[in-house]
């Protein structure tokens, strides 16, 4: 018996797409460049994806490693990038960005939601498990409009070492600043899934995991596939 939960996969191009899709995927994060954690990708990667799959793309917007959006040119050309994307088709976007002192970049993400529209709908990615105060960002972010979902291990180092961090914020989705909802994903492995759902997390997203081969390789639809089933359990396991 299925329980609604979202599968979400990250393809670098359309022949991944395709697989994803393919094994079960409720969505993609498509990305260029994985040697950097993931960069926006170009515009007709992104064209050449929506022919290619019927499933919602998420679209990273990140211009270079780590988690500042730059000087106000880096960020205005991202804002353009954006816009671009928008007018290509795209409507949901991935995107998340700092200070110096660890606190989410209001000005930067403003900017850009205001770039994507009002009814784009967007993450903040794993930029929230690098902030120095998770509280204080989701609160800083609570009105920002588009914004559906925090991708997050709980942990910079990953979900093994965030488990009791994602718990914890589960448990709170009532409370201001904690109603998007949360996307496990980062060092996220089979063992976790069962305490996840059991948490009512819903949504887990992969990369390394849907490609046995590595970066260097396309996704695997058995790979694939093999999360969806565990997905589908139900968190009592029938």
């Amino acid at each position: 018996m299925g329980n609604g939960a979202i599968l979400e996969v990250i393809a670098l191009d359309p022949q991944d797409a395709v697989a994803a899709q393919a094994g079960g995927a409720d969505r993609l994060e498509l990305v260029s460049d994985m040697a950097a954690d993931g960069l926006t990708p170009a515009r007709e990667t992104f064209a050449a994806v929506r022919d290619a799959v019927d499933i919602p793309v998420r679209v990273m917007l990140r211009a270079t490693d780590g988690f500042s959006a730059g000087g106000a040119a880096a960020l205005a050309a991202l804002c353009e990038e954006a816009r671009a994307l928008r007018a290509e088709g795209a409507e949901e976007f991935v995107l998340g960005f700092l200070t110096d002192d660890g606190r989410a970049d209001l000005a930067a993400v403003a900017d850009l939601a205001e770039a994507v529209g009002p009814r784009a709908r967007w993450t903040f990615h794993r930029a929230i498990d690098r902030a120095a105060d998770r509280d204080a960002l989701r609160k800083q972010l609570a009105d920002q409009p588009g914004l559906d979902t925090y991708l997050t291990a709980g942990s910079a180092s990953g979900v093994d070492d965030g488990l009791a961090t994602l718990l914890a914020e589960a448990a709170r989705s009532d409370e201001p600043g904690y109603e998007p909802r949360i996307l496990v994903g980062g060092g996220l492995k089979l063992k976790h899934v069962p305490v996840l759902l059991d948490a009512g997390i819903t949504a887990f997203h992969i990369g390394s995991a849907s490609r046995p081969a590595g970066w260097n390789g396309p996704v695997d639809t058995d790979a694939v596939r093999a999360w969806r089933r565990a997905l589908d359990k139900s968190p009592s396991g029938d």
